[in-house]
């Protein structure tokens, strides 16, 4: 098995994790942005203490990057940050598993951006994949109890959401990718540790700056709920180490491909932990959604 598949799924996992904490959150305790803030405020210490850790030990220094490193890390960086606030926005519109089904079309886009950008193509059985995909999208695009065609749900504010994040995170996943790439061939863990480290840390500083500028009270909300905010930041920690480590490995289309397990965890989260039904509807749309995802890893 190659090394990027169980590095991806455990991504999966953390995830998930976190963006039912992030939930939780969001539903009382902290806004949109104060809960994007939290991932970021809480696991960029973490990240670099471990980071320094394991300098010393191999010792080891962190090389000066060059200018498509910035360039990459600061788009994904900043494409984060927004596709993260469209998802917990999402999460107040409808249920966790759709909301992230909506935001799992990244898959797709990251497959064209990946191509327009670094080159990085996909097969014919991509395209297909991307035909399933979409179909899922039209299917999930309609707001439950609401009446009339297809096309004229495309624009409700979940759809709007669910699939502006998915372009924000494709772009995120194609500007990380090609940021580790820019180490030549230093060993991959470490190469997605630095790329991390500047990436949260420059994340963390921007949401920060703006919070102290618009809303200084949220700040004190997210220490306030430090209890649990601290966990969002550890799960944050272990998932985007394990994405940027599965990008240094793989084509990003691929490694959001593979991802996509996390609709089946968000689905049995859906159920089991926040007691949230799923209509037949959204089965359907996600069912169609896997359908596209199992088509397009059969294509690697």
């Amino acid at each position: 098995m190659s090394l990027w598949i169980p590095i991806t799924l455990a991504a999966a996992v953390f995830q998930t994790l976190r963006f039912m904490l992030q939930k939780t959150l969001s539903t009382g305790q902290l806004s949109a942005l104060g809960a994007t803030f939290a991932r970021f405020a809480y696991s960029a210490p973490l990240i670099w203490v471990a980071l320094a850790a394991y300098l010393s030990l191999t010792d080891q220094t962190i090389p000066m990057p060059g200018a498509a490193f910035w360039a990459y890390a600061m788009i994904g960086g900043l494409a984060q940050i927004l596709a993260t606030i469209c998802v917990v926005l999402l999460f107040k519109q409808r249920n966790f598993a759709v909301g992230i089904t909506f935001k799992k079309t990244e898959v797709i886009q990251t497959a064209i951006v990946g191509f327009i950008v670094l080159g990085e193509g996909v097969s014919l059985g991509g395209a297909v994949a991307i035909l399933l995909g979409l179909a899922a999208v039209l299917v999930l695009s309609r707001t439950p109890g609401s009446t009339g065609a297809w096309w004229t749900h495309l624009t409700n504010r979940a759809t709007a959401l669910g699939l502006g994040s998915g372009v924000l995170f494709a772009f995120s996943a194609v500007g990380y990718r090609g940021a580790t790439l820019q180490f030549g061939d230093m060993e991959p863990a470490l190469r997605a540790a630095i790329t991390l480290g500047f990436v949260v840390t420059y994340q963390a500083v921007i949401m920060a700056t703006w919070l102290l500028w618009k809303d200084r009270a949220e700040l004190g909300a997210v220490w306030r709920t430090r209890r649990v905010a601290m966990f969002v930041g550890l799960t944050s920690m272990g998932g985007s180490f394990c994405w940027f480590y599965a990008f240094t490995l793989q084509n990003a289309a691929y490694v959001k491909a593979l991802g996509q397990v996390e609709l089946v965890l968000s689905l049995l989260a859906s159920v089991l932990f926040f007691r949230e039904k799923i209509t037949m509807r959204e089965m359907v749309g996600m069912a169609l959604l896997g359908l596209s995802i199992v088509t397009l890893v059969l294509t690697i």
